[in-house]
């Protein structure tokens, strides 16, 4: 039954990091704030900013698997890490080559992943 409770944990922190991430762009592209995909991302305010909304949504994602998981509930954060860093790996290795945005940010995020989502993991367990 843990293992089922991991498991949820751990698909409640992607959902969120996901969608928060997905939302907020699209949000951003709608306003007018950010460029449309089809323009590419290489403005370097609009990057940054990215790069530390993401790294807060993921921060929240490991709070959250950190608040449902079972004991040790750091097990379950690193695991959701360890996801993030290879969906972010496999990212930066389709997007980098497209020029989509400067190669520092998905590398950025891929850098960022495990140590915010392990923060927000102690921030829930201490």
């Amino acid at each position: 039954m843990n293992v089922l409770k991991g498991i949820a944990a751990i698909l409640a922190g992607m959902v969120f990091i996901v969608l928060s991430h997905t939302g907020t762009d699209l949000l951003l592209e709608s306003l007018g704030i950010f460029t449309q995909p089809s323009e590419g991302f290489h403005t370097t305010w609009m990057v940054v900013t990215a790069t530390i909304y993401r790294s807060i949504y993921t921060i929240v994602g490991g709070y959250i698997t950190a608040a449902l998981a079972p004991i040790p509930k750091m097990r379950y954060v690193m695991i959701l890490g360890a996801i993030g860093v290879v969906a972010g790996t496999l990212g930066a290795i389709v997007t980098i080559p497209k020029n989509i945005a400067p190669a520092w940010y998905p590398i950025a995020l891929v850098v960022l992943g495990l140590p915010c989502v392990w923060l927000g993991g102690r921030l829930r367990t201490k």
